[in-house]
């Protein structure tokens, strides 16, 4: 596949298309916006990111336990969390364009530039002074460096102050004062900003006069406290213990945006961990650290990833922070760790009227256990990977390949099963190695076009390995094995095969090295 343009964004959406791995959802009937679905090797990628996740996360850790809840809560689930009354975003219309936004998301984004303008004066500088550049210095004396930093510190101690004092006309001030933009029409027109709830709702029972309302659930943490007694009494689970779950959620999300960054139906990869009042603190520090281990291990590029601590917390919330991966359109939100304080258990026990407490029998005293959160977006991290992983090489001979780099163990076909032409007995021999293979990988055949074309068509898709079998491998048993990233190739037996492959593609090698 050629760059469409030089948008890396717009070149992953084009390659998952065209590769198999996204399609717009219902295309057939003009598609339905941010929504998609995952395609041939998708589902694939999909399914090996949530193995990673639950066997790290759960089979390593004697600790977590696991669960599937349902999507569909009794209502006043969603009255104890905060979400019927609080699970607002605040938006603003530009009376030009018509286009609706993010308040909060537009100020963000005007500080994201503004560090975009220091970094290129920090680019600058380091090209002008060499090794003798002092960083630190630069960004405490540049006098255009410092007035941005002040600028950005004035923004976002101003949107951190309104968004705690609910005070929505301080947001539309304060886009109207750095003079803010329609991305779209560049008009500086704004309304007032109003709060949007993002909840779906739908109603439960057979008669719409005689239904109930309920609600689609918008995360996937409230069906892991209310089980909490449940997972503690039959799981026999000491403090601190902690839920695990992979679920899909839904947000009436008014801008949905950047792909699969942002969709209304989403997946989220979630482990609530349990903790005695006064200890969150430690265990807190534990899981940043902990999960940022987790993101480094796929060599996705250290320097794609930071913290960002939060300036608004939410009201459940004593200490959060985000990992961000350096996305195509700029370092984003890949994964929240929070301290959720006591307030989910102490909220549910006021409107069940059950008491959500934990005997600890060392200190013959009941409590109120604290919690840990560490919760990814599944979509976000497929997205992630990807972004890693597509490149344009030129090659030795001026040609060039577009190619996935998807850590092998993630890679949705690990093997591709290659004839180097389909006669002489050299399908039977293939056939016969896929017959041993199959039931240890996910592999692929192919014997169509020439063997050139089916090595470029399978770096595309980001198969990590290509067994081909020749002639010479009727008489001595041998293939050659092509590695995806190196292209290089080697000659080993069929005996050998096996092995080799598994000890390169086996999600445990990623596992042993957390």
């Amino acid at each position: 596949m050629a760059k469409t343009d030089d948008n890396p964004l717009k070149n992953i959406i084009a390659h998952t298309k065209e590769y198999g791995y996204i399609y717009p959802s219902s295309e057939i009937y003009e598609g339905l916006s941010a929504a998609y679905d995952y395609g041939v090797y998708g589902s694939e990628l999909k399914n090996n990111i949530k193995e990673y996740w639950w066997k790290s996360m759960v089979h390593l850790n004697e600790n977590i336990v696991g669960i599937d809840a349902s999507i569909f809560m009794h209502p006043t689930t969603w009255k104890a969390s905060g979400h019927v009354d609080a699970f607002n975003d605040p938006m603003i219309d530009n009376k030009d364009s018509k286009k609706r936004y993010r308040a909060d998301n537009l100020i963000e984004d005007y500080v994201t530039k503004i560090e975009a303008k220091i970094n290129k004066e920090v680019d600058k500088a380091k090209k002008r002074f060499g090794d003798a550049f002092d960083e630190e210095q630069f960004r405490s004396t540049n006098p255009r460096v410092t007035a941005n930093q002040q600028k950005i510190e004035d923004a976002n101690s101003r949107l951190k102050s309104a968004m705690d004092s609910g005070e929505l006309s301080d947001l539309k001030t304060l886009i109207e004062e750095v003079g803010i933009a329609d991305p779209v029409s560049g008009s500086k027109n704004w309304t007032d900003v109003r709060q949007f709830n993002l909840m779906f709702s739908t109603e439960l029972g057979s008669l719409a006069e005689g239904a109930s309302k309920i609600y689609l659930r918008p995360e996937t943490a409230q069906g892991i406290f209310v089980n909490f007694l449940n997972v503690q009494k039959t799981g026999r689970k000491k403090i601190p213990f902690g839920i695990a779950q992979i679920g899909k959620a839904f947000r009436n999300e008014i801008i949905a945006r950047q792909f699969i960054f942002r969709m209304r139906e989403f997946e989220q990869m979630e482990m609530q961990f349990f903790v005695k009042p006064g200890e969150e603190m430690h265990w807190y520090e534990y899981w940043k650290e902990h999960r940022m281990r987790w993101h480094k291990n796929l060599n996705l590029g250290d320097a794609n990833y930071r913290f960002h601590d939060h300036l608004n917390l939410a009201h459940y919330a004593n200490a959060a922070c985000d990992i961000e991966y350096n996305f195509p359109m700029g370092f984003k939100e890949l994964e929240g760790i929070h301290s959720r304080t006591d307030f989910d258990l102490k909220s549910h026990e006021q409107y069940s009227g059950k008491k959500l407490q934990y005997f600890d029998t060392q200190a013959n005293e009941s409590y109120v256990p604290y919690v840990v959160e560490t919760s990814i977006g599944l979509d976000r991290m497929f997205l992630a990977v990807l972004s890693s992983a597509l490149q344009e090489e030129t090659l030795a001979d001026g040609s060039t390949r577009s190619v996935m780099k998807i850590p092998p163990a993630l890679a949705p076909v690990k093997v591709a099963v290659l004839p180097l032409v389909a006669k002489d007995g050299l399908p039977e021999k293939a056939t016969a190695i896929m017959e041993d293979l199959k039931f240890d990988f996910n592999l692929q055949y192919e014997e169509k076009d020439s063997i050139g074309k089916r090595y470029r068509r399978q770096d595309a898709i980001g198969t990590p390995y290509c067994v081909t079998i020749d002639h010479d491998s009727l008489n001595d048993d041998t293939v050659t094995v092509r590695n995806r990233d190196t292209m290089e190739q080697k000659r080993i037996s069929v005996a050998e095969l096996k092995a080799e492959l598994h000890e390169a593609t086996s999600i445990n090698r990623l596992l042993k090295q957390l």
